[in-house]
């Protein structure tokens, strides 16, 4: 899900310059998407955060969508990338260890990366793109699954998949609660995540 392959009409950097010009563009474009929201957001404070003029944003992000959706595309790529680790050792996995893995993972990547939160559930974001990041997740997480309990009907692996990260959604708000609350309630998802795969997955 790169700039070059989903974003037509973004400009992809040919020399290191460039490529180190766009990486700050996007990263100061999480850190306005993450504070301000989607639609809030202008590339005027977005240009300003990464100490650039707005005609060098524009030169690589002619839109928001188009900085949206490589930020989008970028996340993606990684949390997939991290997911696959999971996938291929996955085999052997019990319930058990499946949550133990999963869980943290996917709160860690979440809460590292607020920006692609904001993108995923914001309607104003650009839509389709949410839409496949969300898909991407949930066939890798399915994969997962299926890995650590081969035979399992393909149903039960779809609703699986789906309430895993929904549960990982919950988990995230529950962390940003802070607080000594925080940790015993992750604990708690963890353990109830523990419950439902060993359920599932048996």
């Amino acid at each position: 899900m790169s700039i070059s392959s989903h974003n037509a009409s973004a400009r992809a950097p040919q020399r290191e310059r460039g490529r180190l010009r766009v990486a700050a563009l996007m990263d100061a474009g999480r850190s306005v998407f993450a504070e301000k929201g989607f639609d809030a957001a202008t590339m005027t404070e977005i240009a300003a955060q990464a100490g650039a003029s707005i005609g060098s944003l524009y030169q690589f992000f002619p839109t928001k969508e188009l900085l949206a959706e490589a930020i989008m595309g970028s996340d993606t790529d990684e949390l997939v990338a991290k997911l696959r680790t999971f996938e291929a050792a996955a085999p052997g996995w019990s319930p058990t260890e499946v949550a133990d893995h999963l869980a943290p993972a996917l709160v860690k990547f979440r809460t590292d990366h607020p920006a692609f939160a904001v993108l995923l559930e914001t309607t104003g974001a650009p839509a389709e793109l949410a839409a496949a990041a969300g898909r991407a997740v949930r066939e890798r997480v399915r994969a997962i699954l299926a890995a650590a309990s081969p035979g399992q009907p393909a149903a039960r692996l779809d609703a699986a998949a789906a309430a895993v990260q929904q549960v990982m959604k919950g988990a995230v708000a529950v962390k940003a609660l802070g607080g000594r609350i925080a940790p015993a309630a992750l604990e708690e998802l963890k353990l109830m995540l523990r419950l439902y795969l060993a359920d599932r997955l048996s």
